[in-house]
């Protein structure tokens, strides 16, 4: 790794902070616009039957940025979190979210961040969200688990029966630290450790999956080989465990955008996206049956669009989650734009993983 590759890695100031053009959702979107592809986002999405326009299916999944706060400041980020970041969801948008909860039957409640355990509500709302009989499921970083506040959370966890899905570059050090700063591995192959002697990661309720995403400009690997061959290393290398892991594709967007930018592969790579569109992978796109709330309230087709500040429209407009209307949302046409690319590549992608 170069000095200058190691000065990005380490660079502790999001984009926001940094007053970065790059930090406007438009910006992002702009900057994609102008590169040459072969054809747009509807263009291709117009050759899966169905598809057009791109509606949802239901809410399976109501997926809550509780914050852009975080410990670490990964150069991939797509939400462009930090320990510099300040956005956080307060107790009221919380208490919304709850009623939501209670008047539907959305059986999974899928909680991000930033590193959404440093919201100070965190808790007390996985707390609520389990008496109320919904599964639960934790997007960790790892290393908050070894932070002083944060050292008890996998007994927490365990507790409640939270579903615990960690991000991890990589199963060796060298692809983990160039992309998340020096000593991210170690911290997080202990942490693992620790879930592991609680019973994650066994095969059993306790479900531990980790997230790969590729350090590169380039896309995932098949995500079935990936999990065989994870499982054999991280057994070898650390004698550490894991259920399941998602193999995700890197969005064009935000902090990742700026990285293909200075590194000259942005417009390789969005090439690439489109010359991999999948049909059968557009079909199974998130933003099909998930729902996204940000940080302040506001309800987003999926976690990009919501990176990207492009709120859902319904007949009604856009919608914050105090004013949710099941049939406006039903209703509603999906948002696209060329980033889009980047969930109907190849396998596919999603918060879930491969959808094809």
């Amino acid at each position: 790794m170069t000095a200058t590759s190691a000065a990005r890695t380490l660079r502790v100031v999001s984009l926001r902070s940094r007053r970065d053009p790059l930090a406007s959702g438009d910006r992002q979107r702009e900057l994609l616009r102008q590169l040459p592809i072969a054809r747009e986002f509807e263009d291709a999405l117009a050759t899966a039957p169905g598809l057009t326009p791109l509606r949802p299916t239901g809410i399976d999944i109501l997926q809550i940025n509780v914050g852009k706060l975080c410990n670490q400041t990964c150069r991939h980020c797509h939400v462009d979190a930090g320990p510099d970041r300040e956005e956080v969801m307060t107790r009221e948008t919380f208490e919304h979210v709850l009623a939501l909860l209670r008047r539907t039957d959305i059986p999974l409640v899928d909680i991000t961040g930033g590193a959404p355990e440093l919201n100070p509500h965190f808790r007390w709302f996985v707390e609520q969200v389990s008496a109320l009989g919904r599964r639960v499921l934790d997007r960790c970083n790892l290393t908050i688990l070894e932070t002083g506040a944060g050292r008890d959370l996998p007994e927490f966890f365990a507790k409640h029966g939270v579903e615990v899905v960690c991000s991890l570059p990589h199963y060796r050090a060298l692809g983990t630290d160039s992309q998340r700063g020096q000593g991210v591995y170690e911290k997080s192959i202990r942490a693992i450790r620790t879930l592991n002697g609680l019973g994650y990661g066994q095969g059993g309720d306790l479900r531990l999956t980790l997230v790969t995403n590729p350090v590169g400009a380039f896309l995932p690997a098949s995500q079935a080989s990936l999990e065989g061959e994870w499982k054999r290393e991280l057994k070898r290398l650390h004698d550490v465990t894991f259920d399941s892991l998602i193999a995700i594709t890197n969005m064009p967007i935000s902090r990742y955008l700026e990285w293909l930018q200075e590194s000259e592969n942005l417009e390789a790579y969005l090439t690439k996206l489109v010359a991999a569109f999948n049909p059968v992978a557009a079909a199974e796109v998130m933003c099909r049956n998930t729902l996204s709330v940000g940080w302040d309230g506001m309800l987003f087709d999926c976690d990009f669009n919501q990176m990207l500040e492009m709120p859902l429209q319904t007949s009604r407009g856009s919608m914050h989650i105090r004013d949710f209307d099941a049939d406006a949302l039903a209703g509603r046409t999906i948002q696209t734009d060329r980033h889009c690319f980047g969930c109907t590549a190849g396998a596919g992608s999603s918060c879930g993983g491969a959808t094809a």
